[in-house]
């Protein structure tokens, strides 16, 4: 099939690398900036220099158009401008984070507007272009069978389905991360009480250990093990953590469902908490355990244990 896709960041241009591979589509590649279209080109699909030439370079009809853009208001302007531009029928899809309300009103909009949307969940990171995306997506079922051929290819075998209503591909992506923040924080957590006990382990080699018949075996253990590979102790890397947006949506639906999700919401905090290097709540949680128990308190100029 022929397929737009704009948004050339890490995984945009690797989901053309691996739609052009294939051999099975025409792919039209385009992004704000232009060097990520010449090394699109590089890799044997056409370039769009804007949004006015992609349009344009689509001659199949309906068109199609996917989207990998940052959430939020780069989302936004980006379908809206696509919008003006497109025919009755054509279809747009937002296959970044966006917030799945977002998207419910974002497809009712293109709806009034002729158009039909699909909202795709793609979770696949880095290792997208060799092993599959996995592709949970919402929104009008004609237009997910239209572009059923592009989502094939993208995924791995069975990596891909249709979810429902607009909104419910990015509603299962972000409960996707929110699950996902919970297995970083335990699996985080595990390894440090290893590397803190008396015990002198191989990070590296209980990464390996536990991925050979384990109940606690999955691909972020792997992971870990190439990471402790890399750097045993993690020595060169801060503990900071950024959130991307998901953890804290899926601890809001939690809190609106009246779901105790208390695991998600304890990693979630738990991010927070790594961007402090000294927290004004364990300092009210000192004062006050003075206060009341008479325990001792650490001077603002002790340095923290290396």
């Amino acid at each position: 099939m022929e397929i737009g896709l704009y948004g050339l960041g890490r995984m945009g241009a690797n989901m053309v690398r691996r739609l052009a591979r294939s051999g099975k589509h025409r792919v039209v590649a385009g992004n704000r900036s232009s060097g990520p279209v010449d090394e699109a080109v590089q890799n044997g699909v056409e370039g769009a220099y804007s949004i006015e030439e992609m349009v344009e370079k689509l001659s199949s009809r309906p068109r199609a158009i996917w989207l990998m853009v940052p959430a939020g208001d780069p989302t936004e302007q980006t379908l809206l401008k696509f919008a003006g531009m497109l025919d009755e029928g054509d279809i747009l899809i937002d296959g970044g984070n966006s917030y799945f309300r977002d998207s419910i009103r974002r497809a009712q909009v293109l709806r009034e507007g002729g158009l039909r949307f699909l909202d795709a969940g793609t979770s696949g990171g880095i290792w997208g272009l060799e092993i599959g995306y996995c592709l949970m997506v919402g929104g009008d079922s004609d237009a997910y069978e239209h572009v059923e051929p592009a989502l094939r290819t993208l995924a791995p075998e069975e990596g891909y389905a249709y979810l429902g209503a607009p909104g419910a591909g990015h509603f299962a992506k972000m409960v996707h991360n929110g699950i996902e923040y919970g297995m970083l924080q335990a699996y985080g957590e595990g390894f440090e009480i290893l590397q803190k006990s008396q015990f002198d382990f191989d990070l590296k080699a209980v990464s390996s250990l536990w991925n050979r018949g384990s109940v606690v075996r999955s691909w972020l253990l792997e992971l870990a093990e190439n990471a402790f590979e890399k750097d045993a102790n993690l020595e060169d890397i801060r503990g900071y953590v950024e959130d991307s947006g998901e953890g804290r949506w899926t601890v809001l639906e939690a809190i609106n469902e009246s779901v105790p999700a208390a695991v998600t919401a304890g990693s979630l905090f738990a991010r927070f908490a790594s961007r402090q290097d000294d927290s004004f709540a364990m300092k009210v949680i000192a004062a006050l355990r003075a206060e009341f128990g008479g325990h001792a308190v650490q001077e603002a100029s002790t340095k923290y244990p290396e």
